[in-house]
């Protein structure tokens, strides 16, 4: 008795690594906007500035940070983009002028990886034919196209994540008894690290408790570093 192949169904596996572009800019952003405003503050606190003057220093930081942001991705996502245009570009010239050498370079690609030379041929003919450009970005370059870098995507994603995390430490001094300045920034500022970490591990399928805990000690350390020389230039330059 036969029996039958399983059916192909059209059901896609979700995976995770296609997030890695814009998740690595907001969680970046989002990380960089709350250490660095929050140590900015604390420092500024620190120095036993009066409020506007910690208030002032948060919303700069805000602004600065975003565009900081926002342009350093532009810049490195472009550089990346560049680079993959070039070999895209270069593939495309080979292809043109060389089909064959480019046929039996991507054959010894799938030889290399286990397949008989006989098969490994007749994959690379069929690959070619379906989509000939694509099967050597994928298998020679390495390069998927849903992957490739877009640096407008990185930016604004970038921007918008520190513009709205940065709010959170300003929110902790608006809220916060004069007393408490200090600790309530920091307060906030570590539980939504914390937060974000466990969330970022998460979407990229990583150990909660570790991701939330790396973050939030990278983040108390700036902090705590940033308040002592605050409190040192305050006490020296006052």
């Amino acid at each position: 008795m036969k029996t039958k192949p399983p059916a192909v169904t059209g059901q896609a596996e979700m995976h995770r690594s296609g997030r890695a572009g814009w998740l690595r800019a907001a969680v970046l952003g989002s990380d960089d906007a709350i250490v660095s405003t929050a140590s900015l503050m604390i420092g500024v606190a620190a120095s036993s500035a009066p409020k506007v003057a910690i208030l002032v220093a948060g919303v700069a930081g805000l602004v600065a940070g975003a565009m900081s942001m926002a342009v350093g991705e532009y810049v490195s996502v472009s550089s990346q983009r560049d680079a993959e245009q070039a070999d895209i570009g270069l593939e495309k010239q080979e292809l043109a002028t060389e089909p064959q050498a480019e046929l039996e370079e991507l054959a010894l690609i799938y030889v290399k990886r286990g397949l008989d030379k006989e098969l490994a041929l007749k994959v690379a003919e069929q690959l070619s034919a379906h989509d000939r450009l694509g099967a050597h970005m994928r298998d020679e370059l390495g390069i998927d196209e849903a992957s490739l870098a877009r640096p407008l995507q990185a930016a604004w994603i970038s921007a918008a994540s520190f513009a709205s995390f940065a709010i959170v430490p300003i929110v902790a001094l608006l809220v916060a008894p004069a007393a408490w300045r200090i600790p309530m920034i920091a307060v906030f500022s570590l539980v939504s690290l914390a937060a974000l970490g466990a969330f970022g591990g998460h979407l990229g399928g990583a150990p909660l408790g570790r991701a939330a805990l790396r973050v939030t000690i990278g983040g108390a350390l700036a902090m705590t570093v940033t308040a002592v020389i605050g409190r040192i230039l305050g006490v020296s330059v006052g």
